[in-house]
């Protein structure tokens, strides 16, 4: 399952430009791969996922896992490992002026290594896409060899938890994450 990686050195940007990702969240047991894009900064400068204060993703996995989203970090680290819930994302680094996907310089994007994480993580049966950007990289950079080597695998599109994604209120992520993730539309 091994994807093709961009030359970093061919496109060298503005070295404050260039972000680099964050470790996966994943116990061994883990059932579910959220992925998302890229890190924003605050999330890269907290070294913590979903850290900007007004992204939806830890009030969703409060609603959906009963992780108190005003927990510290490391807290609702060990509580995603329990739920079985791992967080990656698709990029591992990439050049990148500010938070926005958008922003992201496509031709310097580097996939971080999905075929070594799922063969390390054979139970994740599900990999839910925070965004349509994590779920383009994928499709591009993975999806042909990861399906090949597991064909049960469900792949699922869901609306960004991002601030940025305003077109979507709470009420309306939450309904879709609910019906991906638990299997149920229901309040």
């Amino acid at each position: 399952m091994a994807a093709a990686r961009t030359d970093l050195r061919r496109r060298r940007r503005r070295p404050d430009q260039w972000v680099r990702g964050l470790p996966p969240i994943a116990g061994s047991d883990a059932r579910i791969l959220i992925l998302g894009s890229m890190p924003g900064v605050a999330s890269i400068s907290a070294a913590a996922y979903y850290a900007h204060p007004r992204n939806h993703f830890w009030p969703i996995l409060d609603a959906l896992y009963g992780i108190d989203a005003r927990l510290p970090y490391a807290e609702r680290v060990a509580s995603l490992i329990r739920a079985r819930v791992a967080v990656w994302d698709v990029l591992g680094q990439c050049a990148r002026a500010g938070s926005l996907d958008a922003a992201i310089d496509l031709d310097s994007a580097v996939a971080n290594d999905l075929g070594r994480f799922l063969r390390a993580h054979r139970a994740i049966d599900r990999i839910a896409f925070n965004g349509g950007l994590a779920r383009q990289h994928f499709r591009r950079q993975w999806e042909t060899a990861v399906l090949a080597a597991r064909p049960n695998l469900k792949l699922l599109a869901l609306p960004s938890t991002s601030p940025a994604n305003a077109s979507w209120s709470y009420a309306r992520k939450l309904k879709s994450w609910r019906a991906a993730l638990l299997g149920s539309g229901s309040g």
